[in-house]
């Protein structure tokens, strides 16, 4: 017999009986939709972080003195730009204060950066300009404020030019940075950001205590992490600093949720199986019910693979049909959980929607394989006498 008249049979099968067969595939629905929505949601949150985390800098390494008798100056450590393996070198000191400008007041964030702040941290200016090397030097009382301390202070974006009062002191506002977001990791929408020497002076820091600073390329990094230790363990003493490597932490994270990954799907993988024994009994009990049928096929000739054939493709149908319908309600759901989650993505990849299906293919032969196996063992002439 045909391919394709094996699966009319198969087609005409369920749909003569479709409540029992529906019902049978919804084991399969059910565990294709844990499957797919628990990856896919472990997915988008890795990706979504895993990108905010390379917004930081993936090849930064950050440096703190945690105890300093001399201190470090900030001729020192700009000077380590001159290293081959290193890249860009960024002093920051942070602290909180009040800006107040137009009547209001805001609680904010104070950084007092120099000029490489800005490229080893991705800061997007929406108008205006950042901070320039001269500002820092001479100690200028210009600032770049978050767009959250822009609209919150002066209800408008179109601050540049403004005067704020931070901590006492007035700074002319000469750039406005580019709205992050709360779902940002590290979202500096309400934060001041002053020349260094200025904003050390308002925040009362004297010398660099932290810094940053990229590697030369991706194959530096470890070199890079191998100079600043020597630097600092030169200039603050062994136990007084530490150095933390970015690249390290998103591996981490990613690998973690990797790993989690895996563990959900494997759990919501068990609805599957669940979900092919309900096959596999449905089929036992449709091999009960056309016994006769077998019989009249096989004594006009069928052989024992027509019939094994016959069964396992009904069975793969019906894991294959409950594998698309768990596909599309998954990616419905998912849609509805971007309406309510904008600051991620989540969507069922290629990789995720193929292993889905293959692993209902899969189902559907292997829970379906003895009950197709039983049927063609069936003797004609027993097969007929079954009432």
């Amino acid at each position: 017999m045909k391919l394709n008249q094996e699966l009319k049979m198969a087609l005409a099968s369920i749909r003569a009986n479709k409540m029992r067969s529906f019902l049978t595939m919804l084991g399969i629905i059910i565990g294709v939709m844990a499957v797919t929505l628990l990856v896919s949601l472990v997915q988008g949150a890795t990706s979504t972080i895993t990108d905010q985390l390379s917004g930081l800098g993936g090849s930064n390494l950050s440096c703190m003195v945690t105890k300093s008798a001399s201190g470090i100056t900030l001729e020192e450590v700009e000077a380590l730009e001159q290293e081959p393996e290193i890249g860009l070198v960024s002093v920051y000191s942070t602290g909180s204060g009040v800006a107040k400008a137009a009547g209001n007041q805001e609680d904010v964030t104070i950084n007092a950066v120099n000029q490489s702040y800005q490229l080893l941290n991705q800061l997007e200016i929406e108008s205006g300009r950042y901070l320039n090397a001269i500002e820092s030097e001479y100690r200028l009382t210009n600032c770049v404020v978050g767009a959250g301390v822009a609209q919150n202070l002066f209800g408008t974006k179109e601050v540049l030019g403004e005067t704020i009062r931070v901590n006492g002191k007035d700074f002319t506002i000469v750039g406005i940075l580019k709205e992050e977001g709360s779902a940002s990791l590290n979202t500096r929408d309400l934060s001041v950001f002053l020349p260094f020497e200025t904003g050390q002076r308002l925040l009362g820091i004297k010398g660099v205590l932290t810094f940053e600073a990229s590697a030369a390329d991706e194959m530096s990094v470890d070199k890079a992490e191998r100079t600043l230790n020597t630097f600092l363990q030169g200039r603050v003493g062994e136990d007084n600093y530490t150095v933390f490597n970015m690249g390290s932490l998103l591996d981490m994270i990613t690998t973690v949720y990797n790993v989690l990954g895996y563990l959900l799907g494997g759990i919501a993988g068990i609805s599957l199986v669940v979900g092919g024994v309900g096959i596999m009994n449905i089929m036992l009990v449709s091999v009960t019910e056309r016994t006769r049928e077998i019989g009249i096929r096989k004594a006009i000739g069928a052989q024992k693979s027509d019939i094994i054939i016959q069964f396992l493709i009904e069975s793969v149908v019906l894991s294959l049909m409950g594998g698309f319908i768990g596909l599309v309600l998954s990616a419905g759901i998912l849609g509805i959980v971007n309406v309510f989650a904008a600051d991620y993505h989540f969507a069922i990849t290629f990789g995720v929607a193929m292993v889905a299906v293959i692993f209902s293919v899969g189902v559907g032969v292997v829970f379906g394989i003895y009950p197709a196996n039983k049927a063609a063992k069936l003797k004609p002439i027993d097969a007929l006498r079954f009432e």
